[in-house]
């Protein structure tokens, strides 16, 4: 469908808390297709959230397939609409980056392991376990859908946020 701009922090519109997508709604899947889109095109993207193209709505792609810390664990291209973490389990520390954060990463600790309910475009409801990297990424774009950055989750800026190297 289309290429969209990445919004970037101190944009606003990225730390309004989502609300919900209506799965048979053209625009949900109109705007799942953009989120692809957006992701593939920027060559290095591991996963969008609609507030970082400006959309308020619950929706989420993610696929780790083709990072090499992905690999091995991932179900490919995932598209969440109203996406909620049922469980998680263990703790793992890992450097994250953001598109709408592109010049610096930081160390944030998230679940290993996680259980996520969604919609995917086809209106299945769908659950996944997931763990490793595709976990790590899922619970980062699930963050942005309530209005968080990987910035909020870090517990000491002064050592764990770092200047990304261009």
């Amino acid at each position: 469908m289309a290429v969209c701009e990445v919004l970037v922090y101190p944009d606003p519109s990225l730390k309004q808390v989502c609300s919900a997508a209506d799965p048979q709604a053209a625009e949900t899947s109109t705007l799942a297709q953009d989120l692809i889109d957006t992701m593939y095109a920027s060559g290095h993207s591991v996963g969008i959230a609609a507030p970082q193209i400006g959309t308020s709505l619950r929706v989420a792609v993610v696929d780790v397939s083709e990072s090499k810390l992905g690999r091995k664990h991932n179900h490919g291209l995932v598209v969440m609409i109203n996406p909620e973490i049922i469980e998680r389990s263990g703790q793992k520390t890992m450097r994250e980056g953001c598109m709408s954060v592109p010049d610096y990463t930081g160390n944030v600790e998230r679940a290993k392991e996680i259980v996520v309910q969604f919609f995917d475009q086809h209106q299945n409801d769908c659950i996944i376990r997931c763990k490793g990297f595709e976990a790590v990424a899922i619970q980062h774009e699930l963050d942005h859908l309530n209005g968080k950055l990987f910035l909020d989750r870090i517990s000491n800026p002064g050592t764990e946020l770092f200047r990304r190297k261009h």
